[in-house]
């Protein structure tokens, strides 16, 4: 029997419609490589599990979860079922490409250094996702890009726009910090030597953590923009206009400031020790003022 090349990990909450435009995709391109599909759902309580089942029973195994455990968590389901030689973390509101596995996975192959990578994400607009290749978080990092925005005004400079790498072309194949968790492709070996993700993180920066084990074990992390992902990003934390309706607001505002809340723990866990302390105390301040601006803004766009 044919050894398994690839298992993508699908994690679902409340994003029926979605899910279905990501399988059809990968229907499309299921002659390209070896790959078996497993859905995680946390949950949903809009027949996403139902609509799988009857439309794509090629699907390999439905993890059903009682609630929303996450998206760490979410994932961690699958590893008792994913067999392939490579896992990919594939979000729900993403669209495969054409040539996109064949391609990510040749590179992985004969790039044996490399220990996880990522395609071109791109947005509903045609802009490039800036998420898709991320920096550690560092104090200056997260001063210019959380709270003086520099990047923003500033999108090529080495100095301020190092975050999302803006001084390097989102054309250009290159060694990054993070990868974003909507394209997350690894080898099993090392996901299983390193632990999956930590379930510490409910969601947000748990890919980044990730990445920063994978990196602690000397493996490259590797943005190759040669092929691309469709992703409409932010449906299960309510920003994309098919899901926001449908979700309360209390799990808006746990959405919304699990960001902050994961930024914290990562802070606390893997920079910490890094920096002094009056500059690592100043940065967790930072982080606490942040939260309350993003619940206020939550409050008023919900009014």
């Amino acid at each position: 029997m044919k050894k398994t090349k690839l298992s993508i990990v699908i994690l679902s909450y409340n994003t029926k419609d979605l899910l279905r435009s990501c399988l059809l995709s990968l229907e499309k391109v299921s002659d390209e490589v070896s790959f078996e599909v497993i859905i995680s759902d946390n949950g949903s309580a809009d027949g996403s599990t139902q609509m799988v089942e009857k439309d794509f029973p090629w699907v390999k195994k439905i993890i059903r979860n009682k609630q929303n455990i996450g998206f760490a968590a979410g994932n961690n389901k699958a590893r008792y079922f994913a067999h392939g030689e490579y896992i990919l973390f594939l979000n729900s509101d993403t669209v495969v490409y054409k040539n996109t596995l064949k391609e990510m996975i040749y590179y992985m192959d004969k790039n044996l250094a490399v220990g996880a990578s990522t395609c071109k994400l791109v947005l509903p607009n045609g802009e490039p996702d800036k998420d898709a290749r991320r920096s550690f978080v560092t104090p200056w990092t997260g001063l210019v890009h959380l709270f003086l925005k520099l990047d923003k005004i500033f999108p090529n400079s080495r100095l301020f726009s190092q975050y999302w790498y803006g001084y390097i072309s989102p054309d250009a194949t290159h060694e990054v910090d993070s990868l974003q968790g909507a394209f997350f492709l690894t080898r099993k070996k090392i996901l299983d030597d390193v632990g999956w993700f930590d379930e510490d993180y409910f969601l947000d920066a748990e890919d980044i953590d990730l990445s920063w084990r994978i990196k602690e074990k000397r493996w490259k992390i590797m943005y190759y923009p040669k092929v691309e992902t469709l992703h409409v990003k932010g449906a299960s934390k309510g920003k994309n206009n098919e899901t926001k309706k449908k979700i309360p607001f209390k799990e808006k505002v746990k959405f919304r400031l699990s960001g902050v809340n994961s930024m914290e723990l990562f802070v606390k866990k893997r920079v910490w020790n890094k920096y002094p302390l009056p500059l690592m105390l100043l940065v967790l301040f930072g982080i606490k003022a942040l939260k309350i601006i993003r619940f206020v803004k939550l409050l008023i766009t919900e009014r």
